[in-house]
């Protein structure tokens, strides 16, 4: 049971971490731009409004996908209870795979709401 119990944990970083920061980012980008904190990619960084607006995007992405993350990583846990380690391992490293893919499938509608919005140079089309 300690064993389940410390998985459900971990079930629950990613989502909690989306949501964290999500918030984080929607309330204000970092500071200065720079390549070890936020939204880092080569057409986020090209000026402060692209900087802004992909740290928005992407935490309202994150906000909502990890409140929605939350119970479905959790729920299935409950389906384990009482299971062996192995099966209770296996549904965690299912989960953990999608929870990441999640979070990092979420640079695709970021990047792509960026070229929209921006030309190649950062200004605002």
């Amino acid at each position: 049971m300690v064993f389940w119990a410390f998985m459900l944990l971990v079930n629950t970083l990613t989502p909690f971490t989306m949501i964290g920061f999500g918030k984080l980012f929607l309330n204000h980008a970092s500071g200065e731009i720079n390549t070890a904190f936020g939204y880092c990619t080569r057409m986020s960084m090209k000026n402060r409004d692209t900087w802004e607006f992909a740290h928005q995007y992407c935490g309202r992405l994150w906000f909502f996908c990890g409140l929605i993350l939350l119970p479905l990583s959790i729920l299935p846990m409950f389906f384990v209870m009482g299971e062996n380690e192995d099966v209770v391992g296996g549904l965690v490293g299912v989960i953990c795979m999608i929870q990441c893919g999640i979070l990092i499938g979420t640079i695709i509608p970021t990047e792509l709401a960026l070229r929209k919005n921006f030309d190649k140079n950062g200004m605002r089309r």
